[in-house]
């Protein structure tokens, strides 16, 4: 007699089903549902991302093979007919609003915090180009033979976790949708030099939103004021300077601090740009080799999920899926994060794959997943004669 459900099962306690059902019927997604439910819905597509399914076939028929494992899921194996209705037609608001809600769980759990000493929210903003058919994704249109959609994605640095995304053509520009968010004073958000914009950095600045980026090759300034560096680091000016350029002035470029620094791996000399005066430069250079995480989890992403090849070509399928990857990727995350054992992120993608029917306890596995069970009866068989 097995004492605990499936791995699956257990992941999908991470979020009440009961929640789930009233963000269904908040959205209006059960309307003309005829028997196959958002629920059903939701574990196929989560399914589709742990199980690594690369169409519909194999995940209805991989739900198929495990037809006698489904009840405690509370489903059974949809048609592909039935789950490509579903994908193309149902809101793909809900996964979105799923995402949110599981996020503010698992920042409730984890009580880390990033590396560095000061206490402000650290993000890092990004974007990654993802390639498409032209013929069949009509709708994502970026070059006369080639679509692709663009995700924008925001990190937290307390535990890299995925805070916000975007999902546009691959025409939108980076700027244009960061000014869109909204960011808490006091945060400091680092972002390459596609998002160099005189307005927006003045925007910013008055948020009271620090940030750490680097300038264009082509920028005219004037040096205001010198700062000293520190003996046997690698930083070799620090100024605080003023933009002289026609465009700067009418974009109203505000004062920012110039840092150049020298890298350690190739001895190229890095530009970085900041409002933040107070910090040590050798901190506003560590914040910004950090950024490097948000492209590690652009690649962990693609590599471990799908992410690139699609089950549905509508716009809202599409959707659908990369929000799913979004649910699973902050899943497994969170798993890591809590785990006593040393997972990389792949390996414990890959083995959770093959356990996801296994009858184990999920935080017994997770601590130690070649361990094998103890063997012992269940205490309710425990019975005196």
């Amino acid at each position: 007699m097995n004492r605990y459900c499936s791995i699956f099962s257990q992941i999908l306690k991470l979020f009440p089903r009961s929640e789930f059902i009233a963000i269904a019927h908040a959205y209006g997604g059960e309307r003309h549902a005829r028997g196959f439910t958002c629920w059903q819905q939701f574990v196929s597509m989560l399914f589709c991302q742990l199980g690594r399914a690369q169409s519909l076939r194999e995940i209805c028929g991989g739900l198929a093979s495990c037809e006698g494992k489904l009840s405690h899921l509370g489903i059974a194996a949809p048609k592909r007919s039935t789950l490509s209705y579903a994908n193309k037609h149902r809101p793909w608001e809900i996964y979105r609003a799923v995402f949110e809600k599981l996020l503010l769980r698992c920042r409730a759990n984890w009580h880390g915090g990033h590396k560095f000493r000061f206490r402000n929210k650290l993000l890092s903003i990004d974007s990654t180009m993802i390639d498409l058919c032209a013929e069949l994704f009509d709708w994502a249109k970026y070059q006369r033979t080639k679509g692709a959609i663009k995700l924008h994605l925001v990190l937290d640095h307390d535990g890299y976790l995925p805070s916000m995304l975007v999902v546009t053509d691959g025409k939108a520009h980076d700027v244009v949708i960061a000014r869109n968010m909204q960011f808490e004073p006091g945060t400091i958000l680092v972002m390459d030099r596609g998002y160099h914009d005189y307005a927006w950095f003045s925007e910013l600045t008055r948020q009271g939103v620090f940030f750490v980026s680097r300038p264009r090759s082509n920028v005219i300034y004037r040096v205001l004021d010198t700062h000293d560096v520190p003996d046997g680091s690698s930083i070799v000016r620090d100024e605080v300077v003023e933009f002289t350029s026609d465009y700067a002035v009418s974009r109203g470029a505000p004062r920012l601090r110039r840092i150049e620094l020298v890298r350690e791996d190739n001895g190229e000399v890095l530009t970085l740009l900041t409002n933040q005066m107070d910090f040590p430069a050798t901190v506003i250079a560590a914040v910004y080799k950090d950024r490097w995480q948000i492209e590690l989890f652009f690649k962990a992403i693609k590599q471990n999920l799908r992410i690139k090849t699609f089950v549905g070509t509508s716009a809202n399928a599409l959707k659908i899926q990369v929000w799913t990857a979004l649910i699973a990727i902050l899943i497994i995350r969170y798993l890591q994060l809590c785990s006593r054992f040393g997972w990389s992120l792949s390996n414990l993608v890959a083995l959770l794959r093959m356990n996801l029917f296994t009858h184990r306890d999920l935080w017994g596995w997770i601590h130690n997943p070649f361990q094998a069970e103890d063997g012992q009866p269940p205490p309710q068989l425990e019975l005196a004669f």
